[in-house]
């Protein structure tokens, strides 16, 4: 059964509530799907703002699929439930080919990240044909790749602000994707774990230093997968600070929430 985000079951408490892995914040979410040009169909969900307009736009490109990853990745999860409240940001996540997920399964099979040059070129173009301002790819470890190789040239860079890297493992992205990057002058953003399995920071730093306006954020203590409320707020508040300069303050996103939630379960 595919899952219907109208199904969270929101309720008033009497006091403000602390914002936890499973606290699910108002918005406006839908089920969508996008077509590729390949003929393709990809499920996904659309998290709107409540109220007030959108500050923002994530299009999110998730980890590998044949690993476990697919656009319920926790990071992007906990996107969907807080930044449209806390930040006024529309957060889009999807399944790419062949991927599955509550949501429901993608058509195709996964392509190593050829193919999947059209799904991200179709989630943008969904983002454009809704109006949806101020767009940015959010990619994390093989959604990284997807963002490289990709986000920089036609018929997306002009579509896009820039984008911002959770985990680059740099594999399939090549100094030949860095170079096109560098020449586009779009910001480029990467969080690079302490204990990352694939690049750590030093190394990070070498190879974005092919990328002038590249900005490699070490993060102590953090691994590949961001586990842990912590590393996850982290993740979350960083992104806000690229698409939205100044809007987290010196003290980050809420860590409260005085108004209706729900609970995701797992």
């Amino acid at each position: 059964m595919t899952f219907d985000p109208a199904s969270y079951a929101f309720s008033q408490p009497s006091a403000p509530t602390a914002i936890r892995a499973s606290t699910v914040l108002p918005a406006h979410r839908e089920n969508v799907e996008l077509r590729t040009r390949d003929g393709h169909r990809l499920v996904g969900e659309l998290a709107l703002p409540e109220s007030g307009g959108i500050k923002a736009t994530l299009i999110t490109l998730h980890p590998l699929p044949t690993h476990g990853g697919f656009m319920d990745s926790h990071v992007y999860r906990k996107a969907s439930y807080r930044l449209p409240a806390l930040a006024g940001i529309a957060v889009l996540r999807f399944n790419t080919r062949g991927t599955a997920s509550p949501r429901g399964t993608s058509t195709g099979e996964f392509e190593e990240g050829i193919g999947e040059r059209l799904d991200v070129e179709a989630a943008v173009q969904f983002a454009v044909d809704r109006g949806l301002p101020n767009r940015w790819l959010v990619g994390w470890s093989f959604g990284t790749e997807l963002a490289l190789m990709y986000g920089a040239s036609e018929p997306v860079a002009s579509e896009i602000e820039g984008a911002i890297l959770l985990s680059p493992p740099l594999h399939r992205a090549t100094d030949v994707h860095l170079k096109e990057w560098a020449g586009s002058g779009k910001p480029l953003k990467v969080l690079v774990p302490e204990h990352d399995d694939y690049l750590q920071p030093m190394a990070a730093a070498g190879r974005f230093s092919l990328v002038p306006q590249a900005r490699v954020v070490g993060v102590d203590g953090a691994k590949h997968l961001w586990v842990g409320e912590k590393y996850a707020g982290r993740v979350l508040n960083e992104i806000v600070d690229e698409v939205l300069p100044g809007a987290t303050g010196e003290t980050g996103l809420p860590r409260e929430w005085d108004g209706p939630v729900a609970t995701a379960h797992a």
